[in-house]
């Protein structure tokens, strides 16, 4: 069965459609006014091995909080559609991930119940990479974790440069959620004592 799913948000402040494929190959079509973070989603993308076609037009003229903010409700709601019953998949996934001077862990629990943890968040100094917003990276990932209904946590243990800091996170992210959103075929219904997430 294909896990992917579309999803569009519509507000006074953002216009959002999305359409993201789990089991995809890295491939990215996305444009949010925004350069930065449009880098940071196509790494996001392509290190995941997912595909997103991805478009939002925001009020820019006021900021990028509503853009980015936006962007990851939808983001996250699409994760979790795409993953559906979960049923057969790891549900966790973790992973450390070094770019130049920066060292970031990311581990990721798909058990609907959503909860963010960022540690070493004051290591993002300057207030602006680009047109991004250092401040919108919690906004962000806060926001994906409870759309998406998943414990998402970060631990940045090095780092002095904040593109370098940012892009580790995503990249991260995307890892730990290949890892989680994975098949194995030992698992025959969700990994879970309860018997249902």
């Amino acid at each position: 069965m294909a896990r992917n799913a579309q999803i569009k948000r519509k507000t006074k402040e953002t216009d959002i459609s999305a359409f993201l494929e789990l089991d995809g190959s890295g491939k990215s079509d996305i444009a949010t006014g925004i350069g930065f973070f449009d880098h940071m989603l196509d790494a996001f993308t392509r290190h995941g091995l997912f595909d997103l076609t991805l478009r939002c037009e925001g009020d820019l003229q006021v900021d990028g909080h509503h853009s980015v903010e936006d962007t990851a409700i939808v983001l996250g709601q699409a994760i979790r559609e795409a993953a559906g019953d979960k049923k057969g998949i790891r549900r966790y996934g973790s992973f450390i991930l070094p770019m130049d001077e920066a060292l970031v862990l990311c581990a990721v629990d798909l058990c609907d119940r959503p909860y963010f943890v960022f540690e070493g968040e004051e290591k993002l100094t300057p207030p602006m990479v680009g047109d991004f917003d250092t401040q919108l990276v919690r906004e962000f990932f806060y926001s994906v974790s409870y759309a998406a209904g998943m414990n998402l946590h970060f631990v940045v243990f090095h780092g002095s440069n904040a593109h370098h800091i940012i892009e580790a996170m995503f990249k991260a992210f995307s890892k730990a959620l290949d890892l989680a959103v994975s098949k194995d075929d030992r698992i025959r219904d969700v990994l879970s004592t309860k018997g249902a997430l």
